[in-house]
């Protein structure tokens, strides 16, 4: 699934996101992440030590996850914008890190379901869209 060019320049603009994943377990971990769209419709989050990280071995072990992008744009009055990114996910490799001091290991995220709001100036509220659409 493709993002919309808004949507895009969108996460472009903002590398800083929540990424939930859960284990084995079935124990839920939320992250504050740095995420970096890619050429090819997917999310890469990159990091410092991913490899040694619970969020690292939670993708590793279910292959899937969430991120969520967004800020406050205005209190008064109250204007918010984001987009959340569910799919499925894997905890591999790339061969350049996604930002300078960073490591090689990254989570990959590849769209299935893509929710955004206040991105859009021509749709208002909440936009879904699914893998299929």
């Amino acid at each position: 699934m493709a993002f919309t060019p808004a949507e895009l320049e969108y996460l472009s603009s903002q590398p800083l996101g929540r990424l939930a994943t859960y284990g084995a377990d079935g124990v839920v971990q939320v992250n504050p992440v740095a995420v970096f769209p890619q050429d090819d419709g997917s999310i890469v989050i990159g990091g410092y030590r991913m490899a040694g990280t619970r969020k690292f071995r939670n993708v590793a072990a279910t292959g899937r996850a969430a991120v969520v992008v967004d800020d406050l744009v205005s209190r008064d009055p109250w204007t918010v914008r984001g987009i959340e990114v569910r799919g499925p996910a894997e905890a591999t490799t790339v061969d350049e890190p996604p930002m300078a001091g960073m490591t090689l290991d990254v989570i990959r995220i590849r769209p299935e379901a893509v929710f955004s709001w206040g991105i859009d100036a021509g749709s208002p509220g909440v936009t879904r869209r699914f893998g299929t659409d």
